[in-house]
C-alpha cells in the first residue's frame, strides 16, 4: 500500500518516482550440478550357480538442484583470461572464450553482481587503472582459517604442461594483460590477482557466493589463491561456470581422450570433489 500511495501522490504532482526493487525481487533461480557417489543395488548372476543375487555397488551420478541467488550477493571472478599464451591452441581457445564471456559479464553487471578481473602476473599493466585502484582501496578483512580438505588427483595427466600444439613451445610468460575482448568497467569492476584482495571485496560487498569462470580448469581455475579451492577452503559458496572454461590437456597423455573430453572430465572432477557448476545461459 505504501508504494501505491507514493505512486498516487507522485502522479498528482506530475512527478514520476522510481521505487527501488527489493533484493528478493531481483533474485533469480539457477540449475546447479554436482556429481555424487551413491550406492545402488543391482542384480548379478553368480556364474557358478546361475542364481541371481542383489549386490550393492557404488556409482557416480549427476544431480541437479535449483538454487535461488541474489545478484548483489554474488562476486564473479574472471580467472586468467589473458591476451596470449605460450601454448598457441590454448591462446586461440581463450580468445574465443573471451568473446562468449563478454555478454555474460555485461548481463551479470547489469543484474547487480560484482565483477572481479583476475589476470595473474599483469598488475603492472593495470597499476593506473581505476578498477585496480578500487581493489587496493578496499578495507582489509582477515579471511578465516582455511579448512583442511582432501585433494584427490585429477582425472587427466597434465604433467607435460597440457599443451596440445603439434610442437609445443617451451613455457614462458606470453601474457601482458587480460584479453581485450573482455570489458573492464572503470566505474564498477575490480582488478586483482590475489585471494586476500578478492576476500576483501567479498566482505565489503556483503557477498555470500562466488562464480568462477576462465582458464585453465585443471590449473589456475582450481589452484589460484582467488579461485575454487581457496574459496571453498574459506567456506565461501562457490560455483564454476562450466561452459566458460577450458583445460590445459594434451590428448597424447592419459586418459588418451580428446581435448574437449579431457576438459569435461576435469569439470566432473570439480563437481564431485570441490563445488557445483552452472551454465552461463542462466546468468543472462
Amino acid at each position: 500500500m505504501r508504494h501505491i500511495a507514493i505512486a498516487f501522490l507522485a502522479a498528482i504532482a506530475g512527478v514520476f518516482v522510481l521505487v527501488p526493487a527489493r533484493a528478493d525481487e531481483r533474485a533469480f533461480v539457477v540449475n546447479t550440478r554436482i556429481q555424487r557417489e551413491v550406492t545402488v543395488v543391482v542384480p548379478v548372476i553368480d556364474p557358478a550357480t546361475g542364481i541371481a543375487m542383489m549386490v550393492a555397488e557404488k556409482r557416480i551420478v549427476k544431480q541437479e538442484r535449483a538454487v535461488k541467488f541474489e545478484p548483489t550477493k554474488i562476486v564473479v571472478v574472471v580467472c586468467d583470461m589473458w591476451d596470449d599464451h605460450w601454448c598457441k591452441n590454448a591462446a586461440k581457445r581463450c580468445g574465443e572464450l573471451a568473446k562468449k564471456t563478454e555478454p555474460v559479464l555485461k548481463a551479470c553487471r547489469d543484474k547487480g553482481m560484482t565483477i572481479v578481473h583476475c589476470p595473474s602476473d599483469c598488475m603492472a599493466f593495470y597499476k593506473d587503472h581505476p578498477a585496480r585502484k578500487r581493489a587496493l582501496a578496499v578495507k582489509k578483512a582477515d579471511p578465516p582459517k582455511s579448512k583442511e580438505l582432501p585433494n584427490p588427483p585429477l582425472p587427466v595427466d597434465d604433467s607435460d604442461g597440457g599443451c596440445d600444439d603439434e610442437k609445443p613451445a617451451k613455457q614462458f610468460k606470453a601474457w601482458t594483460r587480460q584479453h581485450a575482448a573482455i570489458t573492464i568497467d572503470q566505474e564498477k569492476d575490480y582488478i586483482t590477482d590475489t585471494g586476500n584482495e578478492v576476500y576483501n571485496i567479498i566482505k565489503e560487498k556483503g557477498a555470500t557466493t562466488v562464480f568462477v569462470l576462465g582458464v585453465h580448469t585443471n590449473m589456475c581455475v582450481l589452484n589460484r589463491s582467488f579461485a575454487i579451492k581457496q574459496m571453498v577452503k574459506w567456506g565461501i559458496s562457490t560455483y564454476l561456470v562450466r561452459d566458460l572454461t577450458d583445460a590445459m590437456y594434451n590428448p597424447k597423455m592419459k586418459p588418451l581422450v580428446t581435448h574437449d573430453k579431457g576438459t569435461q572430465l576435469i569439470i566432473e572432477h570439480i563437481e564431485q570433489h570441490w563445488c557445483p557448476t552452472i551454465e552461463s545461459k542462466s546468468l543472462k
